[in-house]
């Protein structure tokens, strides 16, 4: 039987996450690699759009890391990547791809724990849900 090995983008912001994903790094923790981290400068910087593109192009998940709220470089890009975050679920319910396979992390540069257990976490969410609806039906056809 073919174990199912989800597809994960993480959108991870420069001056903490991202920090962060280096910091678990070199202290060599272990966390699935089902997550591919792309840097952003700012998780704020991460709209809809590219959220839903990630889908289109085969993700089961989307992963969303910034700083904590009151820590952001850009003074509110956090608060606005909450706010569409937020929003964006219902849509991902209302098309069927789901809510819980896009999720949003506070994790500061010096968390590198918190990125291995986040990226474990959502990666063994990603399994239960299995492949991402969208990707089963494009594969049908």
């Amino acid at each position: 039987m073919n174990q199912f090995k989800p597809k994960i983008v993480g959108l991870f912001c420069n001056w903490c996450s991202y920090r962060a994903s280096d910091l678990a790094g070199t202290s060599r923790l272990k966390y699935a690699s089902n997550v591919k981290i792309i840097r952003v400068m700012c998780s704020g910087r991460v709209d809809e759009r590219l959220v839903l593109k990630a889908f289109a192009l085969g993700a089961d998940g989307v992963l969303v890391c910034g700083c904590h709220p009151g820590e952001c470089h850009y003074n509110k890009g956090n608060l606005n990547a909450r706010r569409r975050i937020t929003g964006l679920k219902p849509f991902l319910e209302a098309i069927g791809i789901g809510k819980d396979r896009l999720r949003l992390e506070w994790i500061s540069a010096s968390e590198g724990p918190k990125v291995a257990e986040v990226v474990n976490s959502f990666t063994q969410t990603i399994k239960q849900l299995g492949p991402s609806p969208f990707n089963r039906r494009q594969n049908e056809h």
